[in-house]
Parts: structure tokens; sequence; C-alpha cells
């Protein structure tokens, strides 16, 4: 599609998940601000994710709208609001059927999305095949962004995190902070989730067979099960609930490997270029790590068709190959 860029003023992309598939968007937000430079890229986000958001150097504005059931009040009031930022382009990272109607209804001229979820409301949209898993997420967010011209050669992910890690590894009492790996031991669905009881020999395993020191991160929600990893040994530091994600961003950037099952910090690592161990489930279309594994080089995915099958002596193994201790 030919576009006057000078004709356009304001573009809204809306990613407003998980931050890990948020992440995943970097380059196509790349690919709009590289386009069109005089053009503000206004991003719609989750606000778990906003203040990670501030540090991608392409988005010009952050407004959160969050997936939750909205009131009539408060779409309305989100109509308003786009209405008075003379957008010319909107577009829908991912599908969502009221998204669809407050851009139609705010009279953006250009709306970009997926072929559903109410996509009669859009003027240009691209057949949703990434549940088949052909490609990468971050392939298919460029290829959305194309049918408005948007176009990078660029295609890594980047953040620019805020100078907080001589004050952050003094919060969480690290101490040896030139010789830590983080684990993640969590997904946020059951069917990708390596066993706890891996995890926690695996643990055992580093702890006994090098001088690494382990950090454990997580989210608040896994706080409870997390206890027993933490009760290891002195050479463990459990952070699981106690970091936002800016300052995950900053440990992980500093930690010489991320061990974790498919999951948002695998992404977050991937930008700030730490080697990730990720394990994965070849059987489920879509979810795969052809589509969601972690984006650049020097990682390791172990891939099986169960995670059952995934021994501890080969992420271990895996480990040793990726850095030196």
């Amino acid at each position: 599609m030919q576009i006057a860029r000078h004709r356009i003023k304001n573009i809204l992309a809306v990613r407003n998940d998980r931050f890990g598939e948020f992440l995943l968007n970097i380059p196509a937000f790349r690919a709009l601000k590289e386009t069109f430079k005089n053009s503000k890229i206004i991003a719609v986000v989750d606000e778990r994710v906003k203040e990670l958001a501030k540090c991608i150097p392409y988005i010009d504005e952050i407004v959160v709208w969050d997936r939750a059931p909205h009131r009539l009040r408060e779409k309305l009031n989100f109509i308003r609001f786009l209405k008075k930022q003379d957008i010319s382009i909107s577009i829908l990272l991912n599908p969502s059927k009221e998204l669809n109607f407050l851009t139609f209804l705010s009279f953006i001229p250009l709306r970009v999305g997926y072929n559903r979820k109410c996509s009669f409301l859009l003027t240009h949209k691209r057949q949703d095949r990434k549940a088949l898993g052909e490609k990468h997420e971050i392939e298919y967010n460029l290829d959305l962004v194309s049918l408005v011209g948007a176009k990078t050669e660029d295609k890594n992910l980047k953040l620019i995190l805020p100078d907080i890690e001589t004050k952050l590894f003094k919060k969480f009492e690290i101490e040896n902070t030139d010789n830590f790996i983080v684990i993640h031991p969590w997904t946020s669905d059951p069917v990708k989730q390596w066993p706890i009881v891996n995890f926690l020999n695996l643990a055992k395993k580093i702890i006994s067979e090098t001088n690494l020191l382990i950090v454990i991160v997580g989210g608040g929600e896994n706080l409870e099960k997390s206890r027993e990893l933490s009760m290891l040994g002195k050479n463990i530091i459990n952070l699981t609930g106690k970091t936002t994600l800016v300052e995950l961003a900053v440990l992980l950037k500093k930690a010489k490997l991320l061990i974790s099952g498919d999951s948002g910090p695998v992404h977050l690592a991937a930008c700030v270029e730490t080697p990730v161990v990720a394990l994965f489930r070849s059987d489920l279309p879509g979810k795969t790590a052809k589509r969601w594994g972690p984006w650049g080089e020097n990682h390791a995915i172990i891939e099986k068709q169960s995670l059952f099958q995934i021994t501890v002596q080969e992420v271990f193994q895996s480990l040793k190959n990726r850095i030196i201790f």
C-alpha cells in the first residue's frame, strides 16, 4: 500500500497483552519509526508493561488500556482521547474486538489488523496464521506493519535501561555480581511447565558442581511455590515477586545466563543480549520455539514432544556449554 508519508501525523500501535509478547514488537515499533520519521508513535499497553515500554526508544508516548472489561464511560472517554490525538493510522498487533470497535468509532482513517474479531471494522487486514507457528512472532509483527509500508533492516531487540545497577544489587544484597545465573521456573500456561522438581534438582546440581550464584525470579503469584528453592543453601537468592520488570531487565543484563521455560523473561533476556537456555514443547502448534523462542544468537533451545522428556542433565550440560565457571 502506497502512503504519502509526510501526511501521516500520529500512529497508534496497540499491543496490550503480557510483557513477553509486547517485547517482540520492538522491531515493528522500529520499522514504524524509521519509515515515518516525523510521526509520533503512540503505544497502547497494559499497565504492567508501562515502565518497560518507556525503555523502548521508538515509542514517543504511552497510553494504558488494560485487557480487563471496561465500563461504557471508560470506552467513551478513550474514544474522546483518541479523537484528540489526530491519529492517521492505528495498528492492532494482537486481535481485539473491543479495540477494533474503539478505533473505528474514533474515525482513524487507516485501521490495520488481522482478519478476525470484527475485522470488517478495519481498512487493511492480514490473514491471521499465527496459530500455525510457521515463523517467529517478530516476523508476524513485521508482516503486519508492512501493510502500511513500514520496514526495517534491523530486527534486533533493544531496550535503553536506567542506570540503577549498583543500587539494585545493593538492594537485593547480591555481592557476587560477576558470577551468577538467573532461573525462572514458572510459565503462565501449565502445559508449558517443566516440573518444578526438575528445577529443584537442577539448582541442587548447579550448587554442588559449580561456584555459580543462582537468582530465582518470578511473579508474586509464585512466591509460595518458590520457598523450597530458596532453602537450598547460601548460593541461592530468591527474588520471586520482588523485582519490577525494569529491575529484572537490569538483573538479566548482568547475569551470565537465564534458564527458563517458555515465558516473558526469555524475551527480556534476549533484549539485553544474555544467553538463554529455553525449554519448549514441540507438539503444540503455534506454541513452539519456532514462534516463541529467544530471538538472536548464543541461545540454546531444548525442545521435545513432552517436557517430561527433558532431563536435568541435558539442561545442566547446556549451561556448561555456554559459560565458564
